[in-house]
C-alpha cells in the first residue's frame, strides 16, 4: 500500500470526520483520480514532437499516456478535426497515491522560488488543478530527451462536495498551499 494511502486510511479519515461532523465513514471525501494533461501545439505538424512528449509524460506518471485529438476544426490555428494535439494520463488507486507522493515530496520542491500552491485553483466542485510550467521538475524525465520545455496540467479529482472539504483533505495529504 502506498504511503499516502496508508496515511489517509489511518489518520486523515478520522480527522475529517471530526472536522466536518460526518455521521458515516462513506461521507468522508477522498481522492478518486489524478489526470495529467500536456498540450503539444506543434504535434499536428511534427509527430516526433508528440511522441517525445508522450514518452516523457509516461515516465513521469508511471503509466502509458494516450494521445488526444482535436474535436473541432479551427482554421485560425490550422487545425483539423482528428489531428493529434496533446497527450494525457489518468491515474487511479495505488499509482495515483504514488504519483501524488512523488509530486509533493520530490517534484514541487524542485520548482525554483516555490512559495506554495494557490488556493484559487479549485473548480467549485472539490477538484484542484495545478499548472506546471516545466515538466523537468520530475526526475524521471531526462533533460536531453526534451526538445522544448513543456508544461502540464495536473488535476486532482476528489469526492468532496465543496472546495472547503477538498482543501482540508489535500492539506492533510500534504499539499503545500500558499498562505495568502
Amino acid at each position: 500500500m502506498a504511503r499516502l494511502q496508508d496515511l489517509y486510511k489511518n489518520e486523515i479519515v478520522s480527522k475529517l470526520m471530526k472536522d466536518f461532523e460526518y455521521d458515516n465513514v462513506m461521507q468522508v471525501p477522498k481522492v478518486t483520480k489524478i489526470t495529467l494533461n500536456m498540450g503539444v501545439g506543434d504535434g499536428a505538424s511534427n509527430i516526433k514532437t508528440l511522441d517525445n512528449a508522450s514518452e516523457n509524460m509516461s515516465k513521469a506518471a508511471g503509466q502509458h499516456s494516450v494521445i488526444t485529438r482535436a474535436k473541432k476544426s479551427i482554421a485560425a490555428f490550422k487545425l483539423r478535426e482528428g489531428m493529434p494535439i496533446g497527450c494525457r494520463v489518468t491515474l487511479h488507486r495505488e499509482k495515483m497515491y504514488e504519483f501524488l507522493d512523488r509530486l509533493l515530496n520530490v517534484a514541487l520542491p524542485r520548482v525554483r522560488d516555490f512559495r506554495g500552491l494557490s488556493l484559487k485553483a479549485f473548480d467549485g466542485r472539490g477538484n484542484y488543478t495545478i499548472g506546471i510550467r516545466d515538466a523537468l521538475i520530475f526526475p524521471e524525465i531526462d533533460y536531453n530527451s526534451m526538445d522544448v520545455t513543456r508544461g502540464m496540467n495536473i488535476t486532482i479529482g476528489t469526492t468532496a462536495k465543496t472546495d472547503e472539504e477538498a482543501r482540508k483533505l489535500l492539506s492533510y495529504l500534504g499539499v503545500p498551499f500558499r498562505k495568502n
